[in-house]
């Protein structure tokens, strides 16, 4: 994934995008990409436990927590651009209107790189969901014969899924790892904002570590300390080797 490039990142929860890519946003941005990010829903059904579990909560206290946690982790990762669709989880439904309206997003944005779920999670259906939803849209964006408002037809863009949190119970391959070792401080802000699921904390610190050890072998940089890694929905196509 080269820098510089307007990136899209299509989130089902309220904190996934922080955990699995929070580092790549913060990178991209440090180097003056475009970054839009797209949070589908808060996560208050089915991401929330924790916040569950205080007697008396109401699902409108849940929704504000969330809504707060994922734009203070926002601003820890400097993205300026983010939107809450905040539609219902458990199940994350992909109706018509919402196919429709991440068409229409996806042609007034442009991407040229688009972050999202990858095809399969062994267990959370809403995140297969949303990984089928984006890459439909994406076809769908891509094809000049579909009329949508005063829109025109995407080119390809590069898709790449966030690699999921049971990673070898998913089948996960990493089809690439971005160097996050310069904004690893930012991603580690950016959790720390998620108090609902503040387990998962060091499981992202220790995954961050652990790729970034596969990302220094392959590529003879021991300067990398934390990677992200992401599966790649294509092979690479251009005219010459990728350096």
């Amino acid at each position: 994934m080269e820098e510089k490039k307007r990136l899209l990142v299509v989130s089902a929860h309220a904190a996934d995008y922080v955990w699995r890519a929070g580092g790549t946003i913060a990178h991209y941005i440090q180097k003056g990409a475009p970054v839009r990010v797209i949070v589908l829903s808060l996560g208050v059904r089915g991401e929330s436990n924790h916040l569950w579990k205080t007697p008396g909560v109401t699902p409108q206290e849940v929704a504000d927590i969330r809504r707060r946690e994922t734009f203070a982790a926002a601003k820890a990762l400097g993205i300026q651009n983010l939107q809450c669709w905040e539609l219902e989880d458990y199940p994350l439904r992909a109706t018509p209107e919402l196919e429709s309206r991440l068409v229409e997003e996806l042609r007034r944005f442009r991407p040229d790189i688009l972050l999202s779920h990858d095809r399969f999670d062994i267990l959370n259906p809403d995140h297969n969901q949303v990984s089928e939803l984006v890459f439909r849209c994406s076809v769908i964006s891509n094809s000049a014969g579909v009329q949508v408002g005063d829109t025109a037809a995407t080119r390809q863009m590069g898709i790449f899924g966030f690699e999921p949190h049971q990673t070898e119970l998913s089948r996960y391959r990493p089809g690439c790892f971005i160097d996050i070792t310069d904004s690893f401080p930012q991603k580690k802000a950016a959790m720390a904002c998620f108090q609902a699921q503040s387990h998962l904390i060091q499981y992202y610190t220790d995954r961050a570590a652990m790729r970034g050890n596969h990302a220094r072998r392959l590529s003879g940089n021991g300067a990398i300390a934390y990677a992200e890694s992401f599966s790649a929905f294509f092979p690479y196509a251009g005219d010459g080797f990728v350096v």
